[in-house]
């Protein structure tokens, strides 16, 4: 009898502990963190050799065109099948890229030659260039009717007819301008111009300079993005390494927060308000806007030494990740989902 009492004892003992071992287990689970961005998958760049810059996407046919400044080429990547289906060659360090799905047109700056190629979007033939002048960099589409807006040289941003091509306007700028963005809500174009330590802005429909914003103490402003919903201009510093976000109207500096070196892409999750900051040093930092407007860290993400180009798509929900040929690695996209 004495026998069995000891034998249920310990079996009393033995289930109990596998209870708190479970329990353990699954409060120690329920305390992991969840990433706000998840790696799905690696797309090879095969045989491109150096720096990568900017990206593009074709929502329809479910396409990313990727700029390979030091390999001289732009690489369509079929996002269905995760390949490489077309590769544009001769060109000369494209710098960006972008689509126009009404004509079916890609758009490739060339910072080498001071040109913007234009190709189609069905067979990728030549479909005109305009020649601007040297280092012509950031291209953005205007929604309301297509142009193309480019900002090159020692400080201009060049408005051009897609369609013809053909150069249509100018807006001067102190010094060579880097990432600018348009706000349709505002009617504006900002622009960060770090030669002269500015963020400008101008009128998108008159293209006439309407205000000038200095930044003490903050400088090498290159990438930017915009808020409309709570009327903020963001951009990342690269000395001291730091994001600040800008009132739209008075220019006044509303939060700041610390953040990782070399940042050259910038993105603004409008359904999470959250930001994600890309840089060189190897890292995505994602940050949480909170409802009264304040930053808040919600992690850093490993990515690779020099990825420091990305682009965020929100209808995918997913942001993707240029990866150069340096040391180990060789050139790849990575490819992020958000979560949740």
């Amino acid at each position: 009898m004495r026998t069995s009492l000891n034998r249920l004892t310990q079996i009393g003992f033995t289930l109990a502990s596998l209870s708190l071992a479970t329990i353990y287990s699954l409060a120690a689970h329920a305390a992991e963190p969840i990433s706000p961005l998840v790696l799905e998958t690696i797309i090879p760049l095969p045989n491109v050799k150096g720096r990568i810059d900017h990206l593009a996407i074709d929502l329809v046919r479910q396409r990313l065109f990727v700029a390979e400044f030091g390999n001289n080429t732009l690489d369509v990547i079929d996002l269905a099948t995760q390949k490489l289906v077309h590769r544009i060659t001769g060109l000369n360090e494209p710098q960006g890229v972008a689509y126009l799905p009404g004509p079916n047109l890609v758009v490739v700056r060339n910072g080498g030659e001071g040109a913007v190629r234009f190709f189609s979007g069905a067979d990728f033939s030549p479909r005109g260039v305009v020649m601007l002048g040297d280092d012509a960099d950031n291209v953005r589409v205007d929604p309301r009717n297509g142009q193309v807006i480019v900002g090159y040289g020692m400080g201009r941003l060049a408005v051009i007819d897609p369609l013809k091509p053909a150069w249509l306007a100018n807006m001067p700028l102190p010094a060579h301008p880097e990432s600018f963005r348009l706000s349709l809500s505002t009617g504006r174009i900002f622009v960060n111009v770090p030669q002269a330590g500015k963020i400008l802005t101008f009128d998108l429909a008159s293209r006439k300079p309407l205000a000038s914003w200095t930044t003490p103490g903050l400088e090498s402003n290159f990438p930017m993005t915009v808020d409309e919903s709570s009327h903020a201009v963001m951009v990342v510093f690269r000395r001291p390494a730091r994001l600040a976000a800008f009132d739209m109207d008075s220019g006044r500096m509303t939060e700041s927060i610390q953040t990782c070196g070399d940042s050259d892409d910038l993105f603004y999750d409008a359904n999470r308000r959250r930001i994600y900051v890309i840089c060189g040093a190897g890292l995505i930092d994602v940050v949480q806007k909170e409802s009264g407007g304040a930053l808040k860290r919600l992690a850093y993400i490993t990515t690779a030494p020099g990825a420091r180009t990305s682009l965020f798509v929100p209808e995918l929900n997913g942001l993707y990740v240029a990866v150069p040929s340096l040391l180990a690695n060789s050139a790849a996209i990575q490819v992020y989902r958000t979560s949740p």
